[in-house]
């Protein structure tokens, strides 16, 4: 499971001001992660407003990304949701040939106990053909995957083979890293904290920040692996307001405002989700700047 060490970049999902998908935005972002130097690539994450889109687009996303990539990186497809069995329909249903592993967040909105998390995973992983990635983002889904059913995932079921954790808890970092299997892999589901998650013993990130600036990312992300750390800080506080600014109106909107300056793609949304204002903009735009100077 080396191919997920290190830098996952959770694509964006480029859209046409009609609020269709935008292929050729899909097109240059994927090469401007590989150009980036980034370790894989996660197709439909959250990041990518995979809830605002269709079965027939996520297919279309899935199989050109695929197209594009050409092997170049591997895959990950972000296949979630709070309906088991609809869940474990389109895991059937996905066409993974060129994919590595499925991404899937813990159940939204519905708020389950533990017991219910457990069974989620417990059915969908028997459901895969492909590797599986747990997501906690308590955030976004309004509750918390405890380290105590994480591991017991992890030591139950084979091809669950690490979590994206966007817990924001050390206490729960530690935990996992103290009580999973040794090969399991805990992954920082979040930017700022990357670099001390990983001297605690992650293996990586799967990153928004990355979208518009990879190089840059995966230079702290392979400077920090390296346990050259004192080189990687430096460049991981320069990120640090860059980071604030592109989550302060949601995401991806602000990622998508630096996407639209770098030339990458547009700064589209679709709703409930808006653009980011001009004044946050600016401020973004002004801190690509700061660190590229």
């Amino acid at each position: 499971m080396k191919k997920f060490h290190g830098t996952g970049v959770a694509l964006v999902t480029p859209f046409k001001q009609d609020g269709s998908v935008d292929f050729d935005g899909l097109r240059k972002l994927i090469d401007h992660m590989v150009e980036g130097g980034v370790d894989y690539l996660v197709s439909l994450g959250t990041t990518g407003e995979s809830s605002t889109l269709n079965k027939k687009e996520k297919s279309e996303v899935w199989s050109f990304t695929a197209a594009v990539n050409n092997g170049r990186l591997p895959l990950v497809a972000g296949i979630g949701g709070n309906d088991t069995a609809a869940v474990i329909e389109s895991i059937k249903a996905f066409e993974h040939e060129s994919y590595d592993a499925i991404l899937s967040a813990s159940p939204n909105y519905n708020k389950p106990t533990q017991e219910g998390i457990y069974q989620h995973y417990k059915a969908i992983s028997e459901a895969s053909n492909l590797p599986m990635l747990l997501y906690n983002v308590p955030g976004r889904t309004a509750s918390n995957m405890s380290p105590e059913t994480t591991c017991r995932l992890a030591h139950d079921f084979k091809n669950i083979i690490g979590t994206k954790e966007a817990s924001g808890s050390f206490d729960q970092f530690n935990q996992i890293m103290r009580d999973k299997p040794e090969d399991f892999m805990l992954i920082s589901g979040d930017d700022p904290v990357a670099l001390p998650m990983i001297a605690l013993g992650a293996v990586g990130v799967i990153s928004v920040v990355g979208n518009a600036l990879p190089a840059e990312l995966s230079e702290v992300i392979r400077l920090s692996l390296n346990g050259e750390f004192k080189k990687a800080l430096p460049l991981h506080l320069s990120l640090i307001e860059f980071t604030r600014l592109i989550f302060a109106e949601g995401n991806p909107a602000g990622v998508k405002a630096a996407l639209q300056h770098l030339g990458i793609c547009g700064d589209a949304v679709r709703l409930p989700l808006v653009p980011a204002s001009s004044g946050l903009t600016e401020k973004i735009v002004a801190q690509i700047s700061a660190i590229r100077a």
